[in-house]
């Protein structure tokens, strides 16, 4: 376990600062693109809950209009305040690229659960999924995937609890119990593949391929507590 960690945080330091040279010149149209588009500041820090449930600021690029009244209740975001080059920026997931900088701090890696809002901690990171925070969270993992492949699909808040949320609650649960430096490389893999994939606009045989495979991440998960 300690050559695990000490590989995965120099992998997350070097891949962090790769990303963010190779992305810059997205980094740049972003800056850009959010200023024309809407008044308010570039980046959005969020509070999120990290490894042994320490509170840590999460960058992101600006998607959403500017309300300080806003809170992070809602597991589905308010598409009424997203502006239109928001939107290009949340579907491209470039409005996630500034996480580069959490990992290249080590508040999060690059693959991990995703952090939990402080808002909704007391739902993802109670009972049976406190274990769940002993971890770094992640830019992208098993929950962030099925996330991105499926839970985008979904628009209402009721059925996205009640469809996606649990699976991702156990994949969450299943990447701690399963921790490895050949998992994280595969979750890397498929996160390359879902990206390129995305640009289709549709369904492809890989990212349905990964989706069932997440499923049965879950449905082993399942048999191994029965």
């Amino acid at each position: 376990m300690m050559f695990y960690k000490f590989f995965k945080r120099a992998f997350c330091i070097i891949a962090s600062l790769l990303g963010i040279i190779v992305t810059s010149p997205l980094w740049l149209i972003a800056v850009v693109g959010i200023k024309v588009s809407d008044p308010g500041p570039v980046f959005y820090m969020a509070k999120r809950i990290g490894k042994d449930n320490r509170e840590f600021r999460m960058f992101k690029f600006r998607s959403m209009r500017v309300d300080r009244d806003a809170g992070e209740h809602s597991f589905k975001a308010d598409t009424n305040r997203v502006f239109p080059f928001g939107a290009f920026l949340r579907a491209s997931k470039i409005d996630e690229l500034p996480q580069l900088l959490n990992c290249l701090v080590g508040d999060m890696a690059i693959i991990g659960p995703r952090p939990a809002s402080k808002d909704q901690v007391s739902v993802v990171r109670a009972g049976r999924y406190s274990v769940v925070s002993t971890v770094i969270p992640g830019l992208s993992g098993p929950s962030a995937l099925y996330d991105y492949i499926y839970g985008d699909t979904i628009e209402d808040e009721i059925e996205y609890e009640e469809l996606v949320l649990p699976t991702r609650l156990e994949l969450d649960r299943f990447y701690v119990s399963h921790i490895s430096c050949g998992f994280d490389i595969k979750m890397i893999w498929w996160t390359v593949l879902c990206i390129l994939y995305s640009f289709s606009h549709g369904e492809s045989k890989a990212t349905n391929k990964i989706l069932e495979e997440l499923k049965s991440f879950v449905a082993e998960e399942a048999t191994v507590k029965g």
